[in-house]
């Protein structure tokens, strides 16, 4: 194993845990918001896959997978207290981007040089991490910085344990 298949394998296991989780989810559960100060799911699922495609573009540029118009403005910080429903997404729509999002990032992955992951990332993602292999790192295990929230709204609702 080198070090691109485990980037892989974990992207790989933070999508399967986030799909599982909201894979059973209405559309109107994904707008609750799993406890007071928290972001509903539908944002935090926006946020994820567009700060995700900021992220693969910063260091592969042009291979982000696209997303629909306005996207990135729904689902940007300034805008995670609206729970206007026409600005979000449905289950199905965020799974197929997240599904979407994760090829783009495999396939940059694989066309990247294995020397390219040890060089310096973006100036403004340095002091966090420095080094390009840090930044897919950061785009693969991004959704489980978000899923622990999926788990209590989960539970609210009755649904079964998933993993």
């Amino acid at each position: 194993m080198n070090a691109k298949d485990a980037l892989n394998s974990a992207a790989d296991l933070s999508l399967f845990i986030v799909a599982k989780y909201i894979g059973d989810l209405s559309d109107a559960e994904l707008m609750t918001r799993p406890a007071p100060g928290c972001n509903h799911l539908a944002w935090q699922l926006g946020h994820v896959i567009s700060s995700n495609a900021k992220l693969l573009d910063a260091i592969c540029p042009g291979n982000a997978a696209a997303l629909p118009e306005e996207f990135g403005e729904h689902h940007a910080k300034e805008n995670r207290d609206s729970n206007d429903v026409s600005q979000f997404c449905t289950r199905d729509q965020y799974l197929e981007l997240l599904t979407e999002m994760r090829a783009a990032t495999r396939s940059a992955l694989a066309a990247l040089p294995d020397e390219e992951l040890e060089k310096p990332s973006p100036e403004w993602l340095r002091p966090r991490f420095p080094r390009v292999l840090d930044v897919f790192t950061l785009i693969g295990a991004h959704p489980l910085m978000h899923a622990g929230q999926f788990v209590p709204l989960r539970r609210a609702a009755g649904k079964p344990v998933v993993i």
